[in-house]
């Protein structure tokens, strides 16, 4: 079992945690610090297993900064350390299913044919969804976990993020060769270090009490 941080310790790295605005463009994410946060997005929960989505990391400083006009000029795009743009994988269906199905065979040192039951199952739910028109917005659904788990992951680690829906995602997908290969753009989470000026890291955080948010029945 890993060692688990103190509810003191996950309370404080959540409170230090904030939209950052102004990153430090002189300062890098560790490369194991980064290996890291790449494998917290990997192992991100999904449902069924599916991983619906392609995440495309960039650190190639021409490219962030192609991505800014298309990001309502917002400058985190280019200079954090890191930029991670969250993509789905459009219209699933059994191909990508088959693909899941191996993976698990390989991981899991059991013959495809024994997964037979789950491939029948996640195809039907996903041809379930297809029908009432909800599939795109099921994926799209399933990228917000992973971003969850992302800015959670990079605050306990003490990298800063601001996620981002800011921008206009066909610009980004052409920007990123995406177009044409059944994937888009949704969401995205610059990652990197505060700069010392920026305003907003000393402002206190403003949220509903407890009381107001939290139901125990």
């Amino acid at each position: 079992m890993p060692m688990a941080l103190s509810p003191q310790q996950l309370l404080e790295a959540l409170n230090w945690r904030y939209a950052t605005r102004k990153f430090d463009p002189a300062r890098k994410i560790a490369e194991a610090t980064w290996l890291a946060l790449e494998q917290a997005l990997v192992l991100a929960p999904s449902s069924i297993g599916l991983q619906p989505w392609k995440f495309f990391v960039v650190t190639d400083a021409a490219v962030k900064a192609r991505l800014v006009p298309a990001a309502w000029n917002q400058a985190q795009c280019a200079d954090c350390s890191h930029f991670v743009v969250f993509t789905v994988r459009q219209d699933l269906g059994a191909e990508h299913v088959d693909r899941h199905v191996a993976r698990m065979a390989e991981v899991q040192g059991v013959a495809p044919d024994s997964l037979a039951r789950f491939r029948q199952m996640a195809v039907d739910n996903l041809d379930q969804a297809r029908a009432a028109g909800r599939l795109d917005t099921w994926q799209t659904h399933q990228l917000y976990i992973a971003l969850g788990q992302f800015i959670t992951s990079a605050a306990v680690l003490g990298i800063d993020t601001c996620p981002m829906e800011g921008f206009e995602p066909e610009k980004f997908d052409e920007i990123l060769g995406l177009t044409g290969f059944g994937l888009t753009s949704i969401v995205a989470c610059a990652a990197g270090y505060r700069l010392p000026t920026d305003k907003y890291a000393t402002m206190k955080k403003v949220r509903f009490t407890t009381a107001d948010v939290v139901v125990r029945i």
